[in-house]
């Protein structure tokens, strides 16, 4: 969904629905961190989980938007394989 959201041409609702999976995806292995005691990354995706937020948002430039998501990307798949790595 991230990798997508960078096609300009997506509609609004896209964008909205992008936030509630990214917010709870984000918030989710965040507590799935925390249950691991891996501080920075509970920290980390607790930050991108409020970036994320559908319901206080934050408004930033849709150039913004996609370095954002880059990022996003990125976080989430090194934070993945580093929680799932540890918990074997």
């Amino acid at each position: 969904m991230l990798a997508w959201a960078l096609n300009p041409a997506n509609p609004y609702g896209y964008y909205m629905l992008l936030r509630i999976v990214c917010c709870a995806m984000c918030a989710y292995l965040a507590v799935a961190a925390a249950n691991s005691g891996k501080t920075h990354w509970t920290w980390t995706l607790g930050i991108f989980a409020v970036i994320y937020n559908p319901i206080m948002r934050i408004h930033l430039t849709r150039d913004f938007w996609s370095v954002v998501n880059v990022v996003t990307i990125i976080v989430l798949a090194v934070s993945v394989s580093q929680l799932e790595r540890k918990e074997k």
